[in-house]
C-alpha cells in the first residue's frame, strides 16, 4: 500500500491528473491484479449475504415501489430484479430496485473508519451491468474486487459524515471505478465517470437524522443509479466537473475540510493485490452496525438481571462514532419516541439495548414491530439508558490496526438497591474477531434463514451452486443469482407516482 495525499490547488497552481484522487482510482480500476483466493471467498459471501437480505424484504413498500419503477423500464437484454424472475429492466433502473431491496433491513456488510460504509451496495449496480453487457461471473468479482478496495480506501481517508455529508459520495466512486473495471475502460473514461459520479452525489447526512425516512433504504441505490449513468456518459465522450475533489471548487474546499484541508487515502500499489474487502463485516442482526456488538452483550446480561423492572439507570460508555450516530450524542429526541420510523429505531442503540435486554434475541421484523415499541416496561427502560462518549473507546475505534480495532464499549446498569452491573465487549460475536465469527457456512444459514419462507429448497441449492462457483460462471448465466421466490405477500405499489 501507498499513501495518496490529496489537497486543494493553490491560486493560479494548474491541475495535474498524477496528483488527483480520480485520477488515481482510475489507475487502480485499469489495473487488472489476479484475485487473491480468500478474496474470491469473501466475495461470494457477500453475494450470498446480499441476496438473503433482499429477499426478506421484498415485501416492504420500499422494495415493492422501487420494483415497480423498474418493471416499467424493460430493457434487452437487461438485468433481472430480486422477486421478479421473467423481468428484465434497464440496468440503472434494476440496479436502483435491487439497491432498495439489498439495503432496506439494514442487515448487510459493513466498513467503519473515517467513514462510514456498506460496501456490499456496490454489488447490484455491477452486477446488473454485467448481466446487461454480457460479462460473466469472474468479470463480477474483479469488478467488485476494485469496487470494495475503492471503498473502503476512502473510508479510511476522508470523512465525509463530519462536514455533513452523507456517505453515498464515496459509494458513488466505487461504483464508477468498479464499473471501470468490469467493462476494462481507459482510464480516461473512468476518472471521468468517477468524477460525474462523485459530483452527482454529493447530498446531506438528514438522510440519517431526526425522523429517518424510507430514503436511508434508496440513498445507495441512487448512488448506484447515478454511477451507472455517470459512467455511461463518459464513455459516449462527456467529461465531468475536474478536479471534483482538488478543485478551488470541488468537494475538498466547499464541502470537506476547506483550502487549507489535506486527506490521506491508502492505495494499494501498481500489481498489489485488492484485498480491502477482508477488513469488512457482515451483520448478524438486522440494525445498524454500532448496535451489534451491543446485542451480543445485551443477551449476555439477562441472565444477569431476572427482574429487569429493578433497573434504575443504563449508562454506556462507547466512541464518539457510536454516541454521535446512534446514541444520545446524535441529540435526536426522536431515538426515544415509540412512534419513531422503523428506520429511526434502528439507529437507536437505547432503543436496541432495551429491546435486546429484555428479549434475549433480535429479529428483523418482530423487533421492530409497533407493538413491541409501545410496550410500558420497554420504554420504561429504554428512557433509562444513555451513552456517553469515552476518549479510550473512540481511540479503539480509529486504530490502524484492524487486529486491535474496536467497535464496542463499557456498560453500568445501577439497580434500584444500589447494586451495580458492569461488563464490556469488543466487537460483535459475528465480527472477525468475534465470539463466533461468520464463515461460509454461516453466511449460507443465514441466507436459508431468510430465504426459506419464500425461495424452495431446490430453488435455494440452484442459487447456492451458482453463487458458490461464481468464478466459473460463463456470460449469460448471471440470472441463477437471482431465485425464484414465492410466497411473497402482495403489496401493491402506491398509486399516484408519476412514472
Amino acid at each position: 500500500m501507498w499513501e495518496f495525499r490529496t489537497r486543494v490547488l493553490r491560486p493560479g497552481e494548474r491541475a495535474d491528473r498524477e496528483r488527483e484522487l480520480a485520477w488515481q482510482l482510475a489507475l487502480l480500476a485499469a489495473d487488472n491484479v489476479p484475485l487473491d483466493d480468500n478474496v474470491t471467498a469473501m466475495l461470494i459471501n457477500r453475494v450470498i449475504d446480499n441476496t438473503g437480505v433482499a429477499i426478506a424484504a421484498l415485501a416492504r413498500r420500499p422494495v415493492v415501489n422501487a420494483a415497480a419503477q423498474a418493471a416499467r423500464r424493460p430493457a434487452t437484454p437487461g438485468a433481472s430484479v430480486f422477486g421478479a424472475p421473467t423481468l428484465r429492466s434497464a440496468p440503472e433502473w434494476a440496479a436502483w430496485a435491487n439497491g432498495v431491496a439489498v439495503r432496506e433491513l439494514d442487515f448487510h456488510d459493513t466498513f467503519l473508519a473515517a467513514e462510514y460504509a456498506h460496501p456490499a451496495d456496490n454489488i447490484p449496480p455491477l452486477l446488473a451491468v454485467a448481466q446487461h453487457c454480457g460479462r460473466s461471473g469472474l468479470d463480477v468479482l474483479r469488478a467488485l474486487a476494485t469496487a470494495y478496495e475503492v471503498h473502503v480506501d476512502l473510508a479510511k481517508g476522508i470523512s465525509l459524515h463530519e462536514h455533513g455529508i452523507d456517505h453515498i459520495t464515496h459509494l458513488a466512486a466505487s461504483v464508477a471505478a468498479g464499473l471501470g473495471t468490469l467493462l476494462a475502460l481507459p482510464p480516461d473514461v473512468t476518472y471521468q465517470g468517477i468524477q460525474q459520479a462523485v459530483h452527482t452525489t454529493t447530498t446531506t447526512r438528514q438522510s440519517r437524522k431526526g425522523t429517518i425516512s424510507s430514503w436511508k433504504a434508496y440513498a445507495p441505490a441512487f448512488a448506484g443509479m447515478m454511477g451507472i449513468l455517470a459512467v455511461d456518459r463518459a464513455m459516449r465522450g462527456e467529461t465531468a466537473p475536474s478536479p471534483i475533489y482538488e478543485g478551488t471548487g470541488g468537494v475538498i474546499a466547499t464541502l470537506l475540510g476547506g483550502p487549507e484541508a489535506e486527506y490521506v487515502v491508502p492505495l494499494p500499489s501498481p500489481g498489489e493485490p485488492k484485498r480491502a474487502i477482508l477488513e469488512t463485516y457482515t451483520k448478524e442482526y438486522s440494525a445498524e452496525y454500532h448496535a451489534q456488538a451491543w446485542i451480543d452483550l445485551a443477551r449476555r446480561l439477562r441472565d444477569r438481571i431476572p427482574d429487569q423492572s429493578a433497573i434504575r439507570r443504563v449508562v454506556i460508555k462507547t466512541s464518539s462514532h457510536t454516541h454521535r450516530v446512534i446514541g444520545t450524542g446524535s441529540g435526536d429526541p426522536e431515538k426515544y419516541d415509540p412512534d419513531a420510523s422503523r428506520e429511526t429505531l434502528d439507529h437507536s442503540l437505547m432503543y436496541i439495548f432495551a429491546v435486546a435486554l429484555q428479549d434475549g434475541t433480535w429479529h428483523h421484523e418482530r423487533s421492530y414491530a409497533p407493538e413491541r415499541a409501545h410496550r410500558a416496561d420497554t420504554i420504561q427502560l429504554w428512557r433509562s439508558i444513555q451513552t456517553v462518549e469515552d476518549p479510550v473507546w473512540t481511540a479503539r475505534y480509529h486504530d490502524t490496526d484492524p487486529a486491535k480495532r474496536a467497535f464496542g464499549g463499557d456498560v453500568l446498569i445501577e439497580l434500584a438497591d444500589g447494586t451495580t452491573i458492569h461488563d464490556s465487549i469488543d466487537v460483535a460475536d459475528a465480527h472477525p474477531r468475534g465470539a463466533r465469527p461468520f464463515d461460509r457456512a454461516r453466511y449460507i444459514e443465514k441466507f436459508r434463514t431468510l430465504a426459506t419462507p419464500f425461495v424452495s429448497d431446490a430453488d435455494q441449492e440452484t442459487f447456492l451452486r451458482a453463487a458458490e462457483n461464481l468464478a466459473e460462471l460463463p456470460a449469460g448465466r448471471l440470472a441463477e443469482l437471482f431465485p425464484t421466490v414465492t410466497n411473497v405477500p402482495a403489496v401493491p405499489p402506491v398509486s399516484g407516482g408519476i412514472l
